[in-house]
Protein backbone atom coordinates (compact mmCIF):
# COMPACT_ATOMS: atom_id res chain seq x y z
CA UNK A 1 0.00 0.00 0.00
CA UNK A 2 1.80 3.35 -0.92
CA UNK A 3 1.60 5.99 1.47
CA UNK A 4 1.81 8.56 -0.99
CA UNK A 5 -1.16 9.73 -2.59
CA UNK A 6 -2.06 10.28 -6.39
CA UNK A 7 -2.91 14.01 -5.44
CA UNK A 8 0.32 14.39 -4.44
CA UNK A 9 2.09 12.47 -6.86
CA UNK A 10 0.66 14.52 -9.43
CA UNK A 11 1.14 17.96 -7.66
CA UNK A 12 4.77 17.15 -7.20
CA UNK A 13 4.66 15.87 -10.84
CA UNK A 14 3.12 19.44 -12.37
CA UNK A 15 5.16 21.71 -10.12
CA UNK A 16 8.29 20.39 -11.95
CA UNK A 17 7.01 20.28 -15.66
CA UNK A 18 5.27 24.24 -14.63
CA UNK A 19 9.40 25.23 -13.47
CA UNK A 20 11.02 23.83 -16.55
CA UNK A 21 8.10 25.59 -18.67
CA UNK A 22 8.65 28.83 -16.74
CA UNK A 23 12.71 28.49 -16.96
CA UNK A 24 13.12 26.19 -20.02
CA UNK A 25 17.03 25.14 -20.20
CA UNK A 26 19.51 24.32 -23.27
CA UNK A 27 19.28 20.83 -22.52
CA UNK A 28 16.45 17.84 -21.69
CA UNK A 29 16.35 17.79 -17.83
CA UNK A 30 16.13 14.75 -15.93
CA UNK A 31 13.59 13.45 -13.17
CA UNK A 32 15.28 12.20 -10.33
CA UNK A 33 13.55 9.93 -7.51
CA UNK A 34 15.66 11.00 -4.14
CA UNK A 35 15.32 8.82 -1.62
CA UNK A 36 16.03 8.69 2.37
CA UNK A 37 16.24 5.19 3.95
CA UNK A 38 16.13 5.04 8.56
CA UNK A 39 16.65 2.11 10.72
CA UNK A 40 19.38 0.45 8.29
CA UNK A 41 22.83 0.18 9.12
CA UNK A 42 24.73 0.26 6.11
CA UNK A 43 27.98 -1.60 8.03
CA UNK A 44 25.54 -4.49 9.33
CA UNK A 45 22.51 -5.17 7.04
CA UNK A 46 22.21 -7.07 4.17
CA UNK A 47 22.47 -4.33 1.15
CA UNK A 48 19.85 -4.98 -1.65
CA UNK A 49 19.79 -3.99 -4.93
CA UNK A 50 17.21 -4.86 -7.71
CA UNK A 51 15.93 -3.62 -11.15
CA UNK A 52 12.19 -2.64 -12.64
CA UNK A 53 11.00 -1.47 -16.05
CA UNK A 54 9.46 1.79 -16.20
CA UNK A 55 6.45 1.85 -18.36
CA UNK A 56 8.19 5.13 -20.47
CA UNK A 57 12.06 5.37 -21.07
CA UNK A 58 13.37 8.14 -18.56
CA UNK A 59 16.54 8.57 -20.16
CA UNK A 60 15.95 9.37 -24.26
CA UNK A 61 19.58 10.13 -24.40
CA UNK A 62 21.06 6.97 -22.46
CA UNK A 63 23.84 5.81 -24.49
CA UNK A 64 24.47 2.52 -25.16
CA UNK A 65 26.87 -0.12 -27.05
CA UNK A 66 26.79 -3.03 -28.77
CA UNK A 67 29.28 -5.68 -28.50
CA UNK A 68 28.48 -7.66 -31.31
CA UNK A 69 29.69 -10.84 -33.33
CA UNK A 70 29.37 -10.17 -37.20
CA UNK A 71 25.56 -10.86 -37.36
CA UNK A 72 25.02 -8.58 -34.65
CA UNK A 73 27.74 -5.62 -35.79
CA UNK A 74 25.89 -6.12 -39.53
CA UNK A 75 22.62 -5.48 -37.56
CA UNK A 76 23.57 -2.23 -35.49
CA UNK A 77 25.00 -0.85 -38.52
CA UNK A 78 22.11 -1.21 -40.73
CA UNK A 79 20.00 0.29 -38.00
CA UNK A 80 22.42 2.97 -37.20
CA UNK A 81 23.65 2.17 -33.89
CA UNK A 82 27.13 2.33 -32.17
CA UNK A 83 28.60 -0.99 -32.53
CA UNK A 84 32.22 -2.64 -31.47
CA UNK A 85 33.42 -6.28 -32.55
CA UNK A 86 35.50 -8.56 -30.59
CA UNK A 87 38.49 -6.93 -33.36
CA UNK A 88 37.96 -3.95 -32.14
CA UNK A 89 38.14 -4.47 -28.39
CA UNK A 90 41.31 -6.65 -29.06
CA UNK A 91 42.91 -3.43 -30.28
CA UNK A 92 42.16 -1.67 -26.86
CA UNK A 93 44.48 -4.00 -25.56
CA UNK A 94 43.44 -4.66 -21.78
CA UNK A 95 45.16 -1.16 -21.58
CA UNK A 96 42.90 -0.14 -18.26
CA UNK A 97 43.05 3.38 -19.24
CA UNK A 98 41.25 2.78 -22.47
CA UNK A 99 38.99 0.44 -21.02
CA UNK A 100 37.94 3.20 -18.58
CA UNK A 101 37.60 5.70 -21.39
CA UNK A 102 35.28 3.15 -22.81
CA UNK A 103 33.42 2.69 -20.14
CA UNK A 104 32.95 6.35 -19.47
CA UNK A 105 32.00 7.13 -22.96
CA UNK A 106 28.46 5.04 -22.93
CA UNK A 107 25.73 4.63 -19.90
CA UNK A 108 25.36 0.91 -20.45
CA UNK A 109 26.37 -2.04 -22.64
CA UNK A 110 25.16 -5.28 -24.57
CA UNK A 111 26.89 -7.87 -25.73
CA UNK A 112 26.15 -11.02 -28.35
CA UNK A 113 25.19 -14.00 -26.40
CA UNK A 114 28.16 -15.81 -28.17
CA UNK A 115 30.89 -12.82 -26.98
CA UNK A 116 29.64 -11.95 -23.77
CA UNK A 117 31.63 -14.55 -21.76
CA UNK A 118 35.02 -13.29 -23.53
CA UNK A 119 34.44 -9.52 -22.32
CA UNK A 120 36.60 -10.37 -19.61
CA UNK A 121 38.94 -12.06 -21.32
CA UNK A 122 39.22 -9.20 -24.10
CA UNK A 123 38.68 -6.55 -21.47
CA UNK A 124 39.58 -7.61 -18.07
CA UNK A 125 37.29 -6.30 -15.11
CA UNK A 126 36.97 -3.03 -15.93
CA UNK A 127 33.20 -2.79 -17.15
CA UNK A 128 32.60 -4.95 -14.04
CA UNK A 129 34.16 -2.20 -12.31
CA UNK A 130 32.04 0.54 -13.22
CA UNK A 131 29.47 -1.45 -13.09
CA UNK A 132 28.63 -1.52 -16.68
CA UNK A 133 28.80 -5.18 -17.17
CA UNK A 134 26.83 -5.78 -20.70
CA UNK A 135 23.32 -6.91 -21.27
CA UNK A 136 23.03 -10.16 -23.15
CA UNK A 137 21.71 -10.44 -26.37
CA UNK A 138 20.60 -13.34 -29.03
CA UNK A 139 19.84 -13.30 -32.43
CA UNK A 140 16.06 -13.82 -31.67
CA UNK A 141 16.00 -10.37 -30.08
CA UNK A 142 14.87 -7.19 -31.99
CA UNK A 143 18.36 -4.96 -31.02
CA UNK A 144 16.01 -1.73 -30.44
CA UNK A 145 13.37 -3.37 -28.50
CA UNK A 146 16.33 -4.73 -26.33
CA UNK A 147 17.88 -1.15 -25.80
CA UNK A 148 14.84 0.61 -24.98
CA UNK A 149 13.74 -2.30 -22.45
CA UNK A 150 17.57 -1.41 -20.93
CA UNK A 151 16.75 2.16 -21.60
CA UNK A 152 13.34 1.82 -19.43
CA UNK A 153 15.46 -0.23 -16.69
CA UNK A 154 16.45 1.33 -13.75
CA UNK A 155 18.54 0.03 -10.45
CA UNK A 156 17.92 0.12 -7.17
CA UNK A 157 21.00 -0.32 -4.98
CA UNK A 158 22.43 0.63 -1.38
CA UNK A 159 25.95 1.34 -0.74
CA UNK A 160 27.41 3.16 2.34
CA UNK A 161 25.08 5.76 2.74
CA UNK A 162 21.40 5.75 3.51
CA UNK A 163 20.08 7.97 0.65
CA UNK A 164 19.78 6.69 -3.13
CA UNK A 165 18.38 8.39 -6.35
CA UNK A 166 17.14 7.30 -9.77
CA UNK A 167 16.03 8.90 -12.90
CA UNK A 168 12.16 7.91 -13.80
CA UNK A 169 11.83 10.88 -16.23
CA UNK A 170 12.52 13.94 -17.99
CA UNK A 171 10.56 17.21 -18.76
CA UNK A 172 9.78 16.07 -21.96
CA UNK A 173 6.98 13.25 -20.40
CA UNK A 174 3.30 14.21 -19.51
CA UNK A 175 2.25 14.14 -16.43
CA UNK A 176 0.78 10.57 -16.91
CA UNK A 177 3.57 9.26 -17.64
CA UNK A 178 5.91 10.62 -15.10
CA UNK A 179 3.26 9.63 -12.17
CA UNK A 180 3.17 5.85 -13.74
CA UNK A 181 7.39 5.72 -13.45
CA UNK A 182 7.37 7.31 -10.19
CA UNK A 183 4.44 4.82 -8.52
CA UNK A 184 6.02 2.28 -10.11
CA UNK A 185 9.62 2.71 -9.28
CA UNK A 186 8.39 3.64 -5.40
CA UNK A 187 6.50 0.41 -5.15
CA UNK A 188 9.20 -1.74 -6.15
CA UNK A 189 11.73 0.30 -3.92
CA UNK A 190 9.53 -0.08 -0.57
CA UNK A 191 9.13 -3.91 -1.80
CA UNK A 192 12.74 -3.92 -1.82
CA UNK A 193 13.13 -2.54 2.08
CA UNK A 194 13.18 -4.87 4.77
CA UNK A 195 10.92 -3.33 6.90
CA UNK A 196 9.18 -1.95 3.77
CA UNK A 197 7.44 1.75 4.12
CA UNK A 198 9.41 1.86 8.22
CA UNK A 199 12.81 2.26 6.30
CA UNK A 200 11.44 5.18 4.19
CA UNK A 201 12.82 8.53 5.90
CA UNK A 202 11.95 10.97 3.00
CA UNK A 203 11.41 10.74 -0.91
CA UNK A 204 11.70 14.11 -3.06
CA UNK A 205 11.26 14.50 -6.61
CA UNK A 206 14.02 16.59 -8.65
CA UNK A 207 14.15 17.59 -11.58
CA UNK A 208 18.20 18.73 -13.00
CA UNK A 209 17.66 22.32 -12.26
CA UNK A 210 14.14 22.56 -10.77
CA UNK A 211 12.89 22.93 -6.79
CA UNK A 212 12.74 19.82 -5.13
CA UNK A 213 9.29 19.03 -4.40
CA UNK A 214 8.81 16.73 -1.53
CA UNK A 215 6.62 13.25 -1.84
CA UNK A 216 6.61 11.62 1.94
Amino acid sequence: MSKVSREALYEAVNNILQAAKEKPRKFTETIELQVGLKNYDPQKDKRFSGTVKLKHIPRPKFKICILGDQAHCDEAKAAGLEHMSADDLKKLNKDKKKVKKLAKSYDAFMASDTLIKQIPRLLGPGLNKAGKFPTQVTHSDNLEEKMNDLKATIKFQMKKVLCLAVAVGNVTMNDEELVANVHLAMNFLVSLLKKHWQNVKSLHLKSTMGPVQRLY
